[in-house]
């Protein structure tokens, strides 16, 4: 690990770069405007390829305003380490703020944060006001540069999934991320089986084990077995994945394994996020898996 860097509220971007961290392209997403995607409309649980397919082909989470649809958060720098409640709008194609979302996974607003150097992964579902405004409480755990994304649908409209630039200035210390198949999160271990090719449909199965032993009772999270979230190393393009199969289909198991159909866009390195509920809480594995033939 590298000497911690002073940031400045405006400079975490670029110490996030001279670090060495993760992610080693841009710290800053693209303007709004640029390159990103509306995702297509929700893929169902059941359906043979869960994931839900960026429009054009490309990923979602790399602009904060796309296909008329603007992510304004009220606040983008939070002090590391204190509980803040952030807030923001969705204003669509007429410059309103967006009142109306569909539930999707049994949500109607789905917000990811993530460190830039892959850490500190939270997935959150915030409060949707009257006057459209979403209010959650948030706490960014260390100084660093943090990419936001808002995955919703918004009546009459497609899934969009947008993303926005959080800081929270202070020393930072850059984390690396080796590649890793096997997660250990509170006694819990979770590995990874499968291969990621690029442009292909790649079938990813996860298996939670306790103590040792296989979990044969996990609890339906967001209306499904596991949640998984995918982010590119380099920009972070989200991509949001589902399970093969469903609680309560009558041929969907309740773990070990929990089987993930997903389509990454390109070759690369790429930090896997699992959501899974076991015994009334929710935990996180994290995992780092390269395309074939990348070495991470």
């Amino acid at each position: 690990m590298q000497t911690a860097v002073k940031l400045s509220v405006y400079g975490v971007a670029l110490a996030l770069i001279a670090g060495g961290a993760w992610a080693a392209g841009s710290a800053v997403g693209p303007f709004e405007g640029e390159a990103g995607a509306q995702h297509t409309e929700e893929a169902g649980h059941g359906d043979a390829h869960g994931a839900e397919a960026p429009s054009d082909d490309l990923p979602g989470g790399l602009a904060s305003s796309i296909g008329g649809y603007t992510l304004t958060p009220a606040d983008t720098t939070l002090t590391p380490g204190v509980t803040t409640t952030f807030s923001f709008r969705v204003t669509g194609p007429g410059g309103q703020a967006v009142t109306a979302y569909d539930v999707k996974h049994e949500k109607r607003m789905h917000l990811i944060v993530v460190r830039r150097d892959g850490s500190g992964f939270q997935h959150v579902h915030p409060a949707l006001a009257a006057d459209g405004t979403w209010t959650v409480p948030l706490t960014l755990p260390k100084a660093g540069s943090y990419r936001a994304f808002a995955d919703f649908a918004p009546t009459g409209g497609k899934a969009t999934t947008l993303g926005v630039d959080l800081a929270a200035p202070g020393d930072f210390q850059p984390s690396t991320s080796p590649p890793e198949r096997v997660s250990d999160v509170d006694g819990y271990q979770v590995r990874l089986a499968g291969d990621l090719v690029p442009g292909k449909s790649s079938k990813v199965t996860l298996t939670v084990a306790k103590n040792g032993g296989p979990v044969t009772d996990l609890q339906p999270y967001l209306g499904a077995y596991g949640h998984l979230v995918a982010l590119r190393g380099g920009d972070l393009a989200y991509l949001h994945v589902h399970p093969d199969g469903m609680p309560g289909d009558g041929k969907t198991a309740a773990g070990p394994s929990v089987t993930f159909y997903a389509e990454v866009p390109s070759a690369g390195t790429y930090r896997l996020f699992l959501d899974f509920q076991h015994e009334g809480k929710v935990r996180t594995a994290d995992f780092t898996v390269a395309t074939e033939g990348v070495t991470a």
